[in-house]
Formats: structure tokens, sequence, C-alpha cells
């Protein structure tokens, strides 16, 4: 951790200044915060930039520096150069991704609204109707959208933060897997394909309002995707 970083961005909530009409934090101009924090421009820049990067300042030629609320690019790319270095790896990817969200699903159960369960009902239809017109992008986004409305439904920015990240490095390689376990589902001639259906378990447990019921749908969501991808991997489907 940089203590002079730190130490800036203290200096920086102190300086910033509220927009009458907009309501966000402006800072001052450059050559003013530099003397008011006795720091030369080109070292304040560079500071700024590292802030800009991580998503916590946004500068704009002609309309000037704000602080602001970062989204989630951040997180994405350091979870996409991780994976790519090799720090983590798919399974780790997966592990922590199902700890947390089966976490989420038991406090969405606490917390969800009449109007949360009708648009997670609507997620789970989007992503039957996907599967069953072969559509495997309109199902994958419907599975998508559904996780995501259970981390607003929570309400916690850093779980929507590791969310977003997981799922960004994630969607391709759950996006081939999903259209695998889909064909075999298809050849099976399933009239409701296991890989949606178990998600009204899910919304079924929130309705009621049991966290303990919803952690384990969750549990028997995870469990079913490991054994329906596993049976449908190239090495398992050729022998």
């Amino acid at each position: 951790m940089d203590p002079e970083l730190i130490g800036l961005v203290d200096a920086l909530q102190r300086a910033a200044t509220p927009e009458s009409r907009t309501g966000l934090l402006r800072l001052p101009p450059e050559r003013e915060l530099g003397a008011e924090l006795n720091m030369s421009r080109g070292a304040l820049r560079e500071q700024l930039s590292v802030l800009e990067k991580l998503g916590f300042v946004n500068r704009t030629q002609g309309r000037g520096t704000y602080l602001q609320v970062p989204d989630a690019s951040f997180m994405q790319l350091y979870f996409v150069l991780a994976r790519r270095f090799g720090h983590i790896g798919p399974a780790q990817f997966e592990q922590a991704r199902e700890l947390l969200e089966l976490s989420v699903v038991a406090e969405a159960a606490r917390k969800a609204t009449s109007a949360d369960v009708a648009g997670l009902r609507a997620e789970v239809a989007a992503m039957i109707e996907g599967s069953r017109i072969g559509a495997v992008e309109v199902a994958i986004d419907a599975d998508f959208n559904f996780h995501r409305r259970l981390f607003g439904i929570v309400g916690n920015p850093m779980f929507d933060f590791l969310h977003e990240g997981f799922a960004h490095v994630m969607r391709e390689d759950l996006t081939k897997r999903r259209a695998r376990t889909l064909e075999v589902e298809r050849q099976a001639d399933k009239p409701l394909f296991e890989t949606d259906r178990v998600h009204y378990d899910i919304v079924d447990a929130i309705e009621r309002a049991d966290p303990d019921a919803a952690r384990a749908a969750m549990e028997r969501h995870f469990e079913l995707w490991r054994r329906l991808t596993a049976e449908t991997e190239p090495e398992a489907t050729a022998s």
C-alpha cells in the first residue's frame, strides 16, 4: 500500500466541493490543488493518473476533475490479468464464485421484495425460452442477469465488484460449457432443461424468505452444473 497515495486521497476529499447543479465532487484546478497540497504539478498528475486508472477520479478536458465511485472495470482487469499470468486458475475462480454466491443467496432470501422475486422469475423464463430455441447467448445473458439480480438484492458494493469480476473473466468459458450441456440435454429430449429448471428452486426459496433453503437450492444448482459440464467435457463425450 502506498501511504503517499492514501494521504493524497484524504487531502482530495477535503479539497473537493460538490457542484450545485450535479452534486458531483469537483476538485480545484491542478495549479491551485498542487499549491494547496505542496506538490509539483508533475507529481500531482502522476498520482491523479493512478487514481483515474483505479476509477476513483474522472478527468475531462475542458470540464474539470471529479472524484467518483468506481465501476467494476478495475476488478475485471485485475481478474483477467491474474488469470492470464497464471496467478489464479479456472478452478479457483469457480470455487470462489460458488462460495460467494452461497452467502449472497441466503442474504437475498432475507431481503428480497415481491418485485425482486418477480424479476428473478422473469430471468428464469428468459433462460428457458433462450434454451428452447437454441439461442445460447440469450440464455447465458438471462443466467448472468439472474445471478446479478441476487447481488443487487443484497446491495453490497464489495460483493458487486467481485461478482462482476468473476462474471467477466468466466463468461466465455461458461458460455461454451453451457452450450455443450444444453446440447446433451436436448439430445435426451428433456422438456425443461435441468440447467434452467434448478433456478426456480432458488426463486421459490427466496420467495418463502427461507435463507437455508435458498442456500441448499444454490448448492444443488452448482452440483448439477458440475455434473452436467463434467459429462460434456470432450474427453468424456469422445469415449
